[in-house]
């Protein structure tokens, strides 16, 4: 089982099919695209040597070009390491060498930036568009190299409490997996459907290309390679029955831009990553109409956990509607989920407790780390580290977090590591990182300092070791940090401390 297959099924049957576009123009069709797959998967196993196994990195922005990458690696029998481009340097390093990835592909510009920063065990850094990368598809095309469904496809980099990230070993099993159910249950696919790819292919967006694919949609990239409502809605006027994924930042800003858009060619557009403001969701349904679903998943169970479907979101007329649009969903009928206690067991409907699921979707555990593999996947069960309730109806209520992740714009941060960067700076003593509620963003990230450090400093230590999305938006300088008895800093009363602040400041 080798989710490669999809392509070469695709290029055998409909080759002349356009497969990839960068803006309105066509990039690839289907035969095309399988080609290149496989000239850049000759390069990967002949000329440079790459074993079945072995990590291949993409660090790059969303283009055509990184579609043509992952299946590339995918037909060599390689696993790939798709890692955020916005990462700095030497946080792209510490993937680069924990994941052992012998090769990385890079947008022109981030680079530069990895080589100050790459590990011995590095051997090829090439940039997308060079002449290396050009010579890539010179190779003679080789054949598919089989897998097995349990071996490794896509390790996926989501930060752990540690501050380090950890690698979700995602097999063949779990793109299969991921893939049917979002066909099933979220947007089904049919031939010559479109979604526009404007978050990040590492990420969310980028776990939605395999269905496509299969289903023979058109994957459109903004010619930016990036998020412009402008740009997005040209997109939807000129593609019919297109799709997007999104965090509920993006969705609110599209609802926010005065361009005109054509609601009526939109298929489907799926938020996940954060939850959103429900006053949030009621405009977005005004302004697009009965087309918007929602998911609720992690890396470890890639965009599958929970969904809301177009159908409940839409349905004005029922009397717990507004509740469910408040809700993570039900879910999806390839996972089973529970709400458990301290010991895993289920608890009664309407109690909270810790999220756990299990099924084919999940992670095969942790690269290289046992110990947290072991923790997280034990008695079988994925533990989300997420705390909800199952109302009576089936759906699953977030009510809480019980790792301190903050998600911002939809992107993950956990606290300790930007609190172990501020914590450089001779005169920080101590520093608690929280998150915020935005309006915008979800959620801000806001440092509470004991120490004379001056704000500028420690915004360019922060901007010298992690990415700038990571940088306090706030910093509140107190003289103590609230405590228990054996000395741990308790979040929760610094929350609560920081909302009773806002609101007396207004």
């Amino acid at each position: 089982m080798n989710v490669a297959s999809w392509l070469d099924r695709a290029a055998r049957h409909h080759a002349a099919l356009p497969a990839t576009a960068s803006g309105t123009r066509v990039v690839a069709n289907f035969g095309e695209l399988a080609s290149r797959a496989a000239r850049i998967a000759g390069s990967l196993r002949e000329r440079f040597g790459l074993e079945p196994g072995d990590r291949v990195a993409i660090v790059a922005k969303n283009s055509p070009d990184y579609i043509a990458l992952l299946y590339g690696i995918w037909h060599a029998g390689l696993a790939a390491v798709p890692a955020n481009a916005k990462l700095h340097g030497a946080e792209l390093g510490y993937i680069l060498e924990h994941s052992g990835a012998r090769v990385c592909f890079a947008s022109n510009g981030i680079d530069g930036e990895i080589a100050a920063h790459a590990p011995k065990s590095l051997e090829r850094l090439i940039a997308i568009g060079s002449a290396g990368y050009a010579a890539l598809l010179t190779a003679d095309p080789i054949s598919i190299v089989q897998r097995a469904a349990d071996d490794l496809a896509w390790l996926f980099y989501t930060s752990g409490t540690t501050g380090r990230p950890k690698g979700a070993m995602l097999t063949h099993r779990s793109l299969v997996a991921a893939s049917h159910a979002y066909a099933a249950e979220v947007d089904p696919v049919s031939k010559g459907d479109t979604i526009v790819h404007a978050a990040p292919m590492s990420h969310g967006s980028g776990l939605y290309i395999m269905q496509h694919v299969a289903a023979l949609g058109v994957q459109v990239v903004p010619e930016s390679g990036a998020f412009e409502p402008e740009e997005v809605f040209a997109l939807f006027n000129a593609w019919p029955r297109t799709s997007m994924f999104a965090a509920p930042t993006m969705i609110k800003r599209l609802v926010g831009c005065a361009a005109e858009c054509r609601a009526d060619n939109i298929r489907t557009l799926i938020w996940g990553g954060a939850p959103m403001y429900v006053e949030d969701a009621l405009q977005a349904l005004d302004r697009f109409g009965p087309r918007l679903a929602q998911i609720y998943g992690q890396g470890e169970s890639p965009m599958t956990i929970t969904t809301l479907s177009k159908a409940d979101i839409a349905d004005r007329g029922h009397p717990r509607w507004r509740d469910r649009l408040g809700s993570a969903g039900k879910p999806y009928a390839s996972v089973e989920v529970i709400v458990a206690d301290a010991q895993d067991a289920a608890v009664a409907m309407g109690e909270p407790g810790e999220i756990l699921c299990r099924g084919d979707v999940v992670m095969a555990g942790y690269w290289r780390n046992d110990e947290a593999s072991s923790a997280s996947l034990r008695g079988g069960w994925l533990h989300t580290g997420d705390v909800g309730a199952f109302d009576e109806e089936g759906y699953l209520h977030l009510k809480d977090r019980s790792k301190d992740l903050i998600i911002s714009g939809g992107s993950n941060i956990y606290p300790r590591e930007v609190e172990e960067v501020l914590l450089t700076h001779p005169q920080v003593h101590e520093v608690s990182v929280i998150g915020r509620p935005d309006r915008e963003w979800g959620e801000a990230v806001v440092a509470y300092v004991v120490g004379q450090a001056k704000v500028a400093e420690l915004d360019a230590l922060c901007l010298a070791h992690i990415a700038r999305f990571k940088r306090p938006k706030d910093y509140v300088f107190v003289d103590a940090l609230p405590k228990n008895n054996y000395g741990k800093i308790l979040k929760t009363e610094l929350r609560e401390m920081d909302a009773k602040q806002r609101t007396t400041h207004g």
